[in-house]
């Protein structure tokens, strides 16, 4: 296709090598104006690195990009500012104890001829973009007090601020509740309505079909095609990310449950700010049954987690693995009677992001053999392992032991800690939100994970804001609300609706298992 001024971005022959690894492969894209185009592939396939390129992150090593149909040369993200492109990471880059108005500013701060803030123009200037959009954010709410998809919004605000006419979204509903993701698709129509660009980096291919014009396939570094959204099914979509069909519900054989593995009693925890954030909440996880923990975010699920892996104290209440109680002890305990956790949070709870990735799989048996010998590490032991992580779980690039885990992308980051908590061999596995950031083919994997572990006869406990997931993959269902849990079910006897109802603080129906 030819260069022309109707394209906002046209890439040609982009190649980009880190070592002797090839992550894009002479790929070239074209990103009509006015439209919402998405960039879909597998973890790994070289989504981000493509964008990060035309972002001024990274340098290609071969090809060539035009902006409007004149060729640029974009060394770092000041000259991408500059020349009207925005990038919303994956991981969001706010301060957490300013403002709304501070973090938007910082950086482009506005003065006054004399040289100071000009705090009261810039409030202005921001509520005029938020009402022109309708991204409903306080400006003097304080970061660390909002939502997620709020922080999101600001973080799209500070490029509308900056003059972005062309918005970079890096997995933007990664993070978000079900209705955040309907208001972020909202706020994309309304940009592309005043003539504004946007492409998504994602994998979630329900958002694809709901918010896309057009959409782009990479597959490990090389491009694949690119479609029309319309005129495709999310199951071709699928195929043509993973190069073979990839089955979007888990088929599993009825559970078969058999005795308690662990129980919570009358549990209550409080939050940071000294609130009770669960509250007499009793649950029962037996062996070979995955229990799944259905609630929208903010519900106490956080707190919940954080009492079981005791990183935070109860108030009152007991937490039982096999018989015996945990509660108000230590981490180091909580691993040493045989509970493994998949934390919500992979970059703070789950990962030492400049540890190797070799040293994050052996992190919580580092000192047991055969990785450590006579009191020294084994290292030959430890890469031998990491490699068979990678190979299992196809964690890329595939030759990564070594590397320092921040260097992977989110989902093969992801992949690492759901490697070295499965190989653990644990009575429970907890997972918090496992496929987070992952493709359909890796989360069909993860699905099918969580199932061979519970048909080995483990325990698995399942917090998902994903309700799609909950459903799926569960036995049992609890539904959280307030910090209670409000209903159980077994699978099959709820629909979607009345789980959702429920989550929303409404009433259940007779169908429900109390003692489950």
């Amino acid at each position: 296709m030819e260069i022309s001024k109707q394209y906002a971005v046209q890439m040609r022959g982009i190649t980009k090598m880190f070592g002797s690894f090839c992550a894009l492969d002479d790929i070239s894209i074209d990103i009509k104006k006015g439209t919402i185009h998405a960039l879909l592939g597998e973890n790994g396939a070289g989504k981000s690195t493509l964008m990060n390129v035309l972002y001024g992150l990274y340098q290609a090593d071969g090809g060539e990009t035009y902006l409007n149909g004149e060729k640029i040369n974009i060394k770092n993200p000041n000259i991408a500012i500059e020349n009207g492109i925005g990038m919303v990471h994956q991981h969001f880059m706010l301060v957490e104890n300013f403002t709304v108005t501070q973090n938007i500013i910082l950086g482009g701060e506005v003065t006054s001829k004399f040289g100071i803030l000009d705090m009261k123009k810039a409030r202005a200037e921001i509520i005029n973009i938020v009402e022109k959009y309708g991204l409903e954010v306080d400006p003097d709410a304080k970061v660390e007090d909002i939502s997620v998809g709020m922080q999101q919004r600001i973080e799209i605000l500070k490029a509308l601020y900056r003059g972005a006419d062309l918005l970079i979204l890096d997995e933007p509903t990664a993070v978000l509740t079900p209705q955040e993701i309907q208001d972020l698709i909202k706020i994309m129509n309304n940009l592309v309505a005043d003539g504004k660009t946007i492409i998504i980096i994602t994998h979630k291919l329900k958002e694809i079909k709901e918010s896309s014009d057009v959409c782009t396939i990479i597959r490990r570094g090389k491009y694949i095609d690119t479609v029309n959204v319309k005129e495709v099914t999310g199951s071709e979509l699928a195929t043509m990310m993973v190069g073979h069909a990839v089955k979007l519900v888990v088929d599993k054989e009825p559970a078969k449950p058999e005795e308690v593995v662990f129980e919570i009693d009358n549990l209550s925890v409080k939050d940071e700010r000294k609130l009770d954030a669960v509250k007499n909440l009793s649950l029962k996880v037996r062996k070979g049954e995955i229990v799944g923990i259905a609630g929208i975010d903010g519900n106490g699920q956080k707190e919940l987690i954080e009492a079981i892996t005791c990183l935070t104290r109860c108030e009152s209440g007991t937490i039982k693995i096999n018989g015996t109680e945990i509660q108000n002890t230590t981490t180091e305990n909580v691993i040493k009677h045989k509970i493994s956790t998949i934390h919500e949070d992979r970059q703070k709870r789950g990962l030492v992001l400049d540890f190797s990735v070799a040293e994050n799989v052996v992190i919580e048996k580092y000192k047991s053999k055969p990785y450590c010998k006579n009191g020294f590490l084994n290292n030959e032991e430890i890469i031998s392992h990491t490699k068979d992580m990678i190979k299992q779980y196809d964690i890329r690039p595939d030759n990564c032991e070594l590397a320092p885990v921040r260097g992977l992308s989110g989902g093969n980051q992801q992949k690492v800690i759901i490697a070295r908590e499965v190989a653990s061999d644990p009575d429970l596995l907890i997972a918090v939100q496992p496929t987070r950031g992952l493709d359909v083919g890796a989360i069909e994997y993860v699905h099918k994970t969580l199932i061979r572990e519970r048909d080995k006869g483990k325990a698995v406990l399942l917090v998902s804001f994903e309700l799609d997931e909950v459903m799926n993959v569960s036995d049992t269902i609890a539904v959280i609300y307030a910090g209670t849990i409000v209903d159980t079910f077994k699978q099959g006897d709820v629909d979607e609706n009345t789980i959702g109802l429920l989550m929303a603080g409404g009433k259940g129906n007779e169908n429900s298992s109390k003692d489950s």
